[in-house]
């Protein structure tokens, strides 16, 4: 029931939930989401809920003691080493608590890494940064705290919600409208998860089953384009999926992608993509060690600080530190060096993102370094060492079974077609469609076995 794209979470969880939620009085709708979210973590990681549940207290009553020593110009020196002290304490033990759990998920049992985690853990070191440099305006009771590091949509993978975000200090507006949107965005997410990123992936299993070292260099390039696909509509979907219950509850929508694939160079891409996640490491970590505005060797060890936490973040395999590398070297050398041409040419900035971000998701899909070697040797033949194919025409068979799909998600990648969503989401075709897709979904779901997010393994 933890997988939003599963049968028993849409048609008896959230149909149960939402009937509870509306038909309570709105100043207890709060709490009966907070109780869902509890029920919702519990469904999923029953012995880990009391490690949210701790840690939610932790960081609750830590920044309960930093708001009661102040904040402003009159706090004295003794209230702010009082403040900064709490705030780093609590700040340190979560980060403690992510290392450790990250270690034992990954070196002894990967039954040992929390749901979400994360994500949650990342919620309260923001909660615990924003609180004590004032940025939190909002009413921070224990009720609207719990709520906000435990609400379901958002406690496996994100987005990641500043706490301002929430609204919990004002009358959220409800209204059958924003139900609908929200609705639909939903169902928009669960076609992106089902319909495409749940078939593609059967194209990466595959080329695995066959072996890197049997299929041909078009096969290679093929796989590389639909593994960049899928993780984009999965990940993408679940976002969708997740900010469509918040705004079918009377919150803000969160925009957590805006069309990567547009973009016109790599640091352009990584600001479209995740972008909760990317803000939550340039406000927490980039920033505080001095960002842009300092002298530009140290602007340049920022950048790879912060590209290696995002690749260790990811996964502690080599293959995530060597992304995470790349993708650092290559903001790096655009700072530096050719960033100024690829704004200045636009069709050029479009294709090297296009070319170069299915390589950077080779190495973030194959974690074993040999194999990986085997895949960019059938990407490059030139390079050698991969043999020979053992089907040269492979792409032909390939290309026809998922021409369809990579056409479809091609088209999704345009900006325009999401916009022409956005410009007639009330027309009466648009409706019948989304419905369309909704059962046409119902029935894969329902045929099939279902297939968790990618993402929630981080």
């Amino acid at each position: 029931m933890i997988n939003f794209s599963d049968l028993e979470f849409i048609f008896r969880f959230l149909p149960i939930f939402l009937i509870l939620y509306y038909v309570a009085p709105a100043k207890y709708r709060d709490m009966v989401l907070l109780a869902g979210s509890l029920v919702f973590y519990a469904v999923g990681e029953p012995v880990f809920l009391l490690l949210l549940i701790a840690l939610t207290f932790i960081n609750y009553f830590t920044g309960k003691k930093v708001k009661e020593y102040g904040s402003g110009y009159k706090v004295h020196k003794w209230q702010e080493a009082k403040r900064k002290k709490l705030m780093a304490a609590a700040v340190i033990l979560d980060v403690t608590v992510l290392a450790v759990f990250k270690f034992l998920g990954t070196f002894v049992s990967s039954s040992l890494l929390p749901l979400g985690i994360s994500f949650y853990i990342f919620k309260m070191i923001s909660y615990q940064v924003d609180l004590y440099k004032g940025e939190i305006w909002e009413k921070t009771d224990f009720k609207s705290t719990a709520l906000y590091f435990t609400m379901f949509p958002q406690v496996v993978s994100g987005p990641i919600m500043r706490y301002n975000e929430g609204e919990f200090d004002v009358r959220r507006n409800y209204s059958l409208e924003q139900f609908e949107d929200g609705l639909k965005y939903f169902v928009i997410g669960l076609g992106m998860k089902v319909l495409l990123a749940d078939r593609l992936a059967i194209l990466w299993n595959d080329l695995q089953m066959i072996g890197f070292q049997s299929i041909s260099t078009p096969l290679a390039w093929f796989g590389a384009v639909g593994y960049s696909l899928q993780l984009y509509f999965d990940f993408w979907g679940y976002s969708l999926m997740a900010s469509g219950l918040l705004v079918m509850m009377g919150f803000d929508f969160i925009e957590n992608f805006h069309h990567p694939y547009a973009s016109r160079s790599i640091s352009e891409f990584y600001r479209r993509w995740h972008m909760t996640l990317g803000s939550f490491f340039r406000d927490y970590v980039y920033i505080p060690m001095g960002g842009s505005r300092c002298r530009k060797s140290r602007v340049l060890l920022n950048l790879a600080v912060v590209w290696l936490l995002t690749g260790i973040w990811h996964g502690n395999g080599v293959n995530f530190i060597l992304w995470g590398v790349i993708l650092g070297a290559l903001i790096i050398f655009e700072k530096l060096w050719y960033g100024k041409y690829l704004s200045k040419i636009p069709v050029i900035g479009n294709l090297y993102v296009i070319l170069l971000i299915p390589l950077t998701w080779v190495v973030f899909a194959i974690t074993d370094l040999k194999q990986l070697g085997i895949y960019f040797g059938r990407l490059f033949p030139f390079i050698g060492g991969a043999g020979i194919a053992v089907n040269s025409r492979d792409i032909i068979k390939y290309s026809r079974n998922y021409g369809g799909l990579f056409l479809a998600g091609i088209l999704l990648c345009i900006p325009g077609v999401f916009n022409f969503y956005e410009k007639h989401r009330k027309n009466p075709v648009v409706i019948l469609l989304l419905a369309i897709i909704f059962w046409y979904c119902v029935y894969f779901m329902a045929s099939s076995a279902g297939n968790p997010f990618m993402y929630l393994k981080f």
